[in-house]
C-alpha cells in the first residue's frame, strides 16, 4: 500500500512539474512569435521528433519550440529545461547539488575569499566568516566594521527573492531572526563598466561550467543580468539578459527582456550592447573553473559573478541544483551537445 501511495505521489508530482514547464514555455513561445512570427510547422515537427526519438518523450518538446523560435531553426543537441530538471540534475548532481541552496553554508564549502560573506545566522546561532560562534551583541559590530551597508540572503533564496538590504540605521537583529537562516555579505561596489550599463543595482554575470566524464572542466555559456532603474537588485521578473561570447567576453548584439523580446540597448541608460566587452573576462572564467574543480562531483554549476570597483572577482553565489540553462540554450546553444546528456534517460 505504501509503495502504491508513493508511486501515485511521484506520478502527480511529475505531472504537475511538466505541466508547469509546458505552460511557461507556451507563454514564452507566444511572446517570441509575437515579435518574430509563427514558427514554421516543419520546425515544430523536427522538435517533436527529436523529443520523442532522442529524449524519449514528446513532453520535452515545448522548450525545443522556444529555442527554435529564437533561432528560427531547429538544432540537434538542445536540452529542454524540464528534461534537464528531471533527468540531468538527479543523474549528475544528486543531493550534493542541493547544498548550494543553503547560502549560509557556501563559505564553509569553498573557504574562498572570492565570496563576499562576512557573517552567518544558522539555527539560532551567530557566526563570523570562520564559522566561529559569536555573541549576539557583537554581530552588528562585525558586520559594519568595514562596511556601511550589508546584504542578507536567506537559505533557498532564488530569482532575487529572499534578499534584504541593511545599513547601520535600519539594522534589526530581531528582523533577521524572523527571516531565518542566511548569510550577511558585504555590499559590492561594481566596476564602472557595469555601473554605466545600470548604476542602481549590481549586475550579475552567470557563468555555467560543466565537468565531463573525463573530469575536465569547461565553460559552456555566459550571460549578463542587469536590472532596471527602479530596482535595488536584479530580479527575475524584470531583468535584462545579454549573451556574452564564452571565448572573448564580447557581448552579443541583442539582449532580452523578461518576456524574451529582443533589444539592442538598455531601455533606461541607452547603452548599446554590441559595443561592450567584459573587463577581466579571463579572470572571471578561470575563477569559475578553479572553484568548480574543488567540487567536481556537482557536474554542472551556474556561478553568479561580478568585477568590483577594485577590479577583483566577486562570486555572489553558486547554483548547483537546477541552475538556469534555458536562456543559454536558446541564445547560445546547443551548449552541452558533446556530453551525451540526451542518453541519460535510458539509464
Amino acid at each position: 500500500m505504501k509503495a502504491q501511495i508513493k508511486n501515485l505521489v511521484n506520478k502527480t508530482n511529475n505531472y504537475n512539474y511538466h505541466r508547469k514547464h509546458k505552460r511557461i514555455a507556451e507563454k514564452i513561445l507566444k511572446d517570441i512569435e509575437g515579435e518574430k512570427g509563427k514558427t514554421p510547422r516543419r520546425i515544430i515537427k523536427l522538435a517533436d521528433d527529436y523529443a520523442s526519438e532522442i529524449l524519449g518523450w514528446r513532453g520535452y518538446a515545448p522548450w525545443l519550440y522556444v529555442y527554435s523560435a529564437i533561432n528560427e531553426k531547429f538544432l540537434d543537441g538542445w536540452i529542454p529545461d524540464n528534461y534537464y530538471g528531471k533527468i540531468v540534475v538527479p543523474a549528475l548532481k544528486g543531493d550534493q547539488g542541493k547544498i548550494s541552496d543553503m547560502k549560509s553554508f557556501t563559505q564553509k564549502i569553498f573557504n574562498s575569499s572570492y565570496f563576499p560573506d562576512i557573517a552567518f545566522h544558522i539555527n539560532g546561532l551567530w557566526f563570523n566568516y570562520k564559522y566561529e560562534v559569536i555573541k549576539e551583541e557583537i554581530v552588528e559590530k562585525i558586520i559594519f566594521r568595514h562596511n556601511t551597508h550589508t546584504v542578507y540572503k536567506i537559505d533557498n533564496s532564488v530569482q532575487g527573492k529572499g534578499v534584504y538590504f541593511f545599513n547601520k540605521n535600519n539594522f534589526d537583529l530581531n528582523k533577521v531572526k524572523k527571516l531565518g537562516n542566511g548569510v550577511f555579505q558585504k555590499l559590492i561596489i561594481q566596476h564602472p563598466f557595469f555601473q554605466e550599463i545600470m548604476p542602481s543595482s549590481v549586475a550579475t554575470l552567470r557563468v555555467t561550467t560543466v565537468v565531463d566524464d573525463s573530469g575536465s572542466i569547461s565553460v559552456r555559456s555566459c550571460y549578463l543580468r542587469v536590472g532596471r532603474k527602479f530596482e535595488t537588485h536584479v530580479q527575475s521578473h524584470s531583468h535584462i539578459r545579454i549573451p556574452v561570447n564564452v571565448k572573448s567576453g564580447k557581448f552579443e548584439k541583442y539582449g532580452y527582456l523578461n518576456n524574451w523580446s529582443s533589444i539592442e540597448k538598455h531601455p533606461d541608460t541607452n547603452v548599446l550592447f554590441s559595443e561592450l566587452q567584459l573587463p577581466r573576462f579571463q579572470s572571471l572564467i578561470s575563477t569559475a573553473k578553479h572553484l568548480h574543480s574543488t567540487q567536481p562531483f556537482v557536474r554542472c554549476i551556474g556561478w553568479d559573478m561580478i568585477i568590483d570597483i577594485d577590479e577583483n572577482v566577486q562570486v555572489m553565489e553558486y547554483n548547483g541544483n537546477h541552475n538556469d540553462i534555458k536562456f543559454s540554450e536558446a541564445t547560445q546553444g546547443p551548449c552541452f551537445s558533446d556530453l551525451n546528456w540526451e542518453r541519460l534517460w535510458q539509464k
